[in-house]
């Protein structure tokens, strides 16, 4: 039971919405069932409130990607917003067209050759999941006309993708081939890429942003080996980049990285407006290099309050507030002020990365220099009883939420700890952190701690 607390003084006609029930019976809220009597907003919005204060500080989570902050502008923007549909393009036309020029503005961005099409959608997660699907309908349309099997469908990634990948497979029951990353090879290479592709091949994925590391897979190396397997062969294999976050920080830092729609092998490329477009959850977006490339059959013409209208996308309603805020950032920030909170981010990345890599108990694993985020592992030469999973508890004494996990299955023996550094975390967090994250180390010295004759359970990070 969840027990309100008012004050002596408040009456009870303020208190009971129902002035039959007595009371006492306000006094608790039961937490397993909808309660028989409602309550006055006052009380349910303290409970609420009261409750979620529990939560993490946003601010010095260093776990997540997801943008936790936006300016009083913004803000306004979306309280207006809320109850938009984006679904609803006839009753909310002028939110459709924002959408559209959203898309044709990230298309230009990723320097799409001419007419593209594209669509936001509930994160980038269902936005990889509208990639693939097409990547599966092409497939199939082709051999069929060619007289073959559909039968066995399989994808090509590295088994660093995040895990929406995973959902996608076993969803639509596709093999999941999945090239293994070590310490000494931790992306997916053309190499790797090539040995596990064969006429079943819908397409390959290639991430500009491991979520584990934050570092880029080699796009353009991988387009190459692709272009090269069809002159060869004839097998003409499609190339998906999941930018979830490296799709918003690459055109603005390094504008001279080829990894985009200037390839021609990239047939489309997903992000997530709510990681570094810098918007609220939950946000995503695809696009599409040109609109061959998206099968037809997945557009439905819908007769829906009042017209007709075409809709794309695994859900249906959905909020329209973040597509406003969308093109609000892009037409607020610029190109210029997104590179300059691009640019902060990763100046403070490479800050916190190089500190953490001074210190002898660590070995980075990356530094900050492709998308802000950086993870690093303790060192070969590490002797003491403690782990990174009790340091990452210890960081939580001073505040921080900063994740410990294990890497991928070929390397699940390697512990990481990452740190996602996103617009808000400035140099004077940075510092804090770092003289925490020394502290920290110091404490777990002190209390001398021992491996556990249990192992600790894993843990897993998928943000």
């Amino acid at each position: 039971m969840t027990h309100i607390h008012l004050p002596d003084d408040t009456p009870a006609t303020q208190v009971a919405v129902n002035p039959g029930v007595a009371i006492d019976e306000w006094l608790t809220v039961p937490v397993d069932r909808i309660p028989e009597h409602g309550i006055p907003g006052a009380a349910a919005y303290q409970i609420v409130h009261d409750e979620a204060m529990l939560d993490g500080n946003a601010r010095l989570n260093l776990a997540t990607f997801v943008t936790t902050w936006m300016d009083d502008h913004a803000d306004r923007l979306y309280a207006q917003a809320y109850d938009k549909n984006m679904i609803d393009k006839d009753e909310y036309p002028a939110t459709a067209a924002i959408e559209a020029r959203c898309t044709r503005m990230m298309a230009r961005l990723w320097n799409a050759p001419g007419d593209t099409v594209g669509v936001s959608t509930i994160g980038s997660s269902e936005a990889c999941m509208m990639g693939g699907l097409a990547f599966l309908k092409r497939w199939k349309a082709a051999r069929k006309a060619a007289g073959k099997s559909t039968d066995s469908p399989n994808f090509v990634m590295s088994s660093s993708v995040q895990v929406v990948w995973e959902r996608f497979c076993r969803y639509w029951d596709i093999e999941l081939r999945a090239a293994d990353i070590t310490l000494a090879q931790p992306v997916l290479t053309p190499e790797s890429m090539l040995a596990l592709v064969d006429e079943n091949t819908i397409g390959v994925v290639g991430i500009l942003g491991v979520t584990y590391t934050g570092g880029y897979e080699p796009i353009a190396d991988l387009a190459a080996a692709l272009d090269d397997l069809q002159e060869r062969t004839g097998l003409d294999v499609p190339l998906h980049v999941d930018g979830a976050s490296g799709g918003m920080i690459a055109p603005f830092l390094q504008p001279e990285l080829v990894w985009d729609f200037r390839l021609t092998r990239v047939h489309s490329i997903n992000t997530s407006g709510h990681k570094y477009g810098l918007i609220y959850p939950g946000l995503g977006w695809v696009v599409w290099r040109a609109k061959e490339y998206l099968p037809d059959e997945m557009i439905f013409n819908v007769s829906y309050l009042g017209s007709e209208m075409p809709t794309l996308g695994l859900n249906f309603s959905r909020p329209a507030a973040q597509v406003l805020l969308q093109y609000y950032a892009f037409i607020r920030l610029g190109w210029h002020g997104y590179r300059t909170v691009q640019g902060v981010c990763q100046r403070v990345a490479r800050h916190l990365s190089s500190a953490i890599g001074a210190m002898a108990e660590f070995e980075l694993l990356s530094d900050g220099s492709d998308t802000p985020v950086f993870a690093w592992r303790l060192a070969d030469d590490f002797d003491r009883g403690w782990t990174l999973p009790m340091l990452s508890d210890r960081l939580r004494y001073y505040g921080w939420q900063v994740p410990a996990y294990p890497m991928p299955a070929a390397i699940a023996d390697v512990e990481v700890m990452r740190i996602v550094v996103r617009n808000g975390l400035g140099l004077d967090l940075a510092d804090k952190l770092i003289a925490d994250l020394r502290a920290s180390v110091a404490d777990l010295d002190e209390v001398d701690a021992t491996p556990s004759t249990t192992p600790a359970p894993r843990r897993a990070y998928h943000h």
